[in-house]
């Protein structure tokens, strides 16, 4: 992964951002863009299967409950500087509303987004993927 980005940056002559000027609302709207690209590669990994059962997997991984049960089995693991950017998504004003969520769900999912955002933006692939494993595990088993 580091390699691809990093080739993305070369060849786009990219900019490592500045973190602190970015709203949480925008580190959401990156972190759901990343989050469900990962969601779709571990999906794909798994083997071939028609594509609506891969979209049906994939938008059940990804709705704004999925991320509020995972987040809040990740937020007792967070750093102090995630759970400092968790926070300030999850209070971010929206807006847009749930469609399909309550609005806690829907708020706790735009605090998991940003956090994310600032993992995939401050280069901490490892530190993603970890939660992302540890998130996807408690959807499994069900905690």
């Amino acid at each position: 992964m580091e390699t691809s980005i990093t080739y993305l940056k070369e060849q786009f002559q990219l900019k490592d951002p500045d973190i602190r000027s970015y709203s949480p609302l925008t580190l959401a709207y990156i972190g759901d863009g990343i989050y469900e690209l990962y969601i779709r590669t571990i999906l794909i990994k798994q083997g071939n299967c028609q594509v609506n059962k891969l979209h049906k997997q994939a938008s059940r991984l990804v709705k704004a409950q999925a991320q509020s049960e995972m987040v809040q089995v990740l937020e007792p693991h967070f750093t102090q500087e995630e759970e400092a950017v968790y926070k300030r998504g999850r209070n971010a004003k929206s807006y847009t509303t749930a469609k399909n969520a309550t609005t806690g769900d829907y708020r706790r999912a735009t605090g998991f987004e940003a956090v994310m955002g600032y993992l995939y933006l401050t280069d901490q692939y490892c530190r993603m993927i970890d939660l992302i494993k540890m998130g996807l595990e408690a959807l499994k088993d069900g905690k």
